[in-house]
């Protein structure tokens, strides 16, 4: 997530943190230089210079002049400005105090709006609401299915019918009210581009329902178009909000970091991957954070609270004090990690992390290569690993598509683990499985 930009914001950043002070030819420097990192991350040449201007002025001023470190105060007024520029606050949707609140989402054909309707749904569902979605996107062939199957995975109900868009919007009220429903998200159609079609069937179905927020779905990795194709929705309907998806696959971010200013209205979720759980609310503040390199923890919080059981943690940490951790234990706790999303954004949330790490490749696959080792044992072998002999990693290798090796390899890694939570449990300082120490 936005890679190219961090690494470029990491080096000019290195270079300033070891001046003792700022000249204006320094601050000229750096202000080329974050033009530059911009540009090439696809940020709206507008934006780059407001940006850019307003750094500059900041940082010729006496915030940075009479402070003890001027390279880490301009740092801080870039982190600053980035925030203003993502949006300034946290978005909210507007929550109608008589129910059904109606969302309306809008999009291009293949910007993952259906899928973030269900996104949006399950989201709104972990706060306790009761939300129906309204499938009035007949045009795309297996559209209406989709947001079926996907809606059952989430226990959310889906309405439809073969009728035309504006009457299932229509309808989607009326069984919202039936159902006591207090949260209506409508799916409507796509194109493959902006056309006088598209625009005047979204106006119909906006005018039948009235929405309490128009959100407009929008493909990060589409870069500047992204930004376009907000300002004509924009125009067309009003829109409240941009929910970015496929941001994780994002390695610029000039989508996100041009949409508010550009188009004024705020980013209010973000798709972070493939799974109905990849999806956050976008809070500026901790994206800017990211960018920078300074983590993200109070989302990897929110994270780990939405995702760990609470008592299993509890149980799981009272067996570590007493050095009784198991591979079922290990097995629980990894799972629950995974439930987090994609180990390669937990990482880049971490502070303080080596730009080396947050950039390296997380290799999923072997976690599921564990996960299949472990899953392929007895009870009784997970519980005491010392049973496992010959024929039974021949027969775990076997059950689990993997070689002897990759089970040696496994048992030998759980058995240093165990050593040094041994250790931790008796007070001692553990010794680390690492040549030389």
């Amino acid at each position: 997530m936005f890679d190219a930009l961090s690494e470029r914001f990491d080096r000019i950043f290195t270079r300033l943190r070891g001046k003792g002070r700022l000249g204006e030819k320094d601050v000229d420097e750096v202000a080329r230089e974050i033009r530059l990192a911009l540009l090439e991350a696809d940020v709206n040449v507008g934006v780059v210079k407001q940006f850019v201007a307003r750094v500059k002025e900041r940082s010729l001023g006496t915030e940075v002049a009479k402070s003890l470190t001027p390279g880490q105060q301009v740092v801080k007024i870039v982190h600053e400005e980035l925030v203003t520029t993502l949006g300034g606050v946290t978005g909210k949707l507007t929550m109608s105090p008589k129910p059904p609140t109606v969302v309306l989402l809008a999009g291009l054909q293949g910007s993952g709006k259906t899928t973030a309707a269900a996104k949006l749904a399950r989201h709104l569902k972990s706060q306790g609401l009761q939300v129906l979605l309204v499938a009035a996107d007949l045009q795309r062939p297996a559209a209406v299915e989709q947001l079926r199957v996907l809606g059952g995975r989430i226990d959310v109900p889906v309405h439809s019918a073969p009728t035309d868009p504006v009457a299932v919007a229509r309808g989607g009220l009326e069984e919202a009210a039936r159902l006591g429903r207090n949260v209506v998200i409508v799916d409507t159609a796509g194109r493959l581009q902006v056309d006088a079609d598209l625009m005047d069937e979204l106006r119909r179905v906006h005018e039948a329902v009235r929405p309490h927020d128009t959100l407009l779905v929008v493909d990060a990795m589409t870069g500047q178009e992204a930004v376009n194709v907000a300002t004509a929705f924009d125009e067309a309907v009003s829109l409240d909000g941009v929910i970015m998806t496929k941001i994780d696959g994002d390695a610029r971010g000039g989508a996100a970091l041009s949409v508010k200013e550009v188009v004024g209205r705020p980013i209010l979720f973000v798709g972070t991957g493939e799974k109905l759980e990849d999806f956050e609310p976008f809070h500026p503040d901790r994206m800017a954070s990211r960018i920078l390199g300074m983590g993200d923890v109070l989302t990897l919080i929110e994270k780990a609270e939405a995702s760990f059981d609470q008592e299993e943690a509890a149980r799981a940490e009272a067996k570590l004090r007493k050095g009784q951790f198991t591979l079922e234990d290990f097995l629980d706790q990894m799972r629950q990690v995974r439930k987090m999303g994609p180990l390669q954004n937990l990482v880049s949330m971490l502070p303080g992390v080596p730009k080396e790490l947050r950039q390296a490749e997380v290799d999923e696959g072997e976690l599921s290569r564990i996960e299949a080792i472990i899953c392929s044992m007895t009870p009784e072998e997970r519980r005491n690993p010392a049973l496992i002999n010959g024929s039974r990693r021949l027969r775990i290798a076997r059950g689990s598509g993997t070689r002897t090796q990759d089970v040696n390899a496994l048992l030998k890694q759980f058995k240093m683990v165990q050593q040094m939570m041994r250790s931790v449990a008796q007070g001692k300082r553990p010794k680390l499985p690492i040549p030389g120490l």
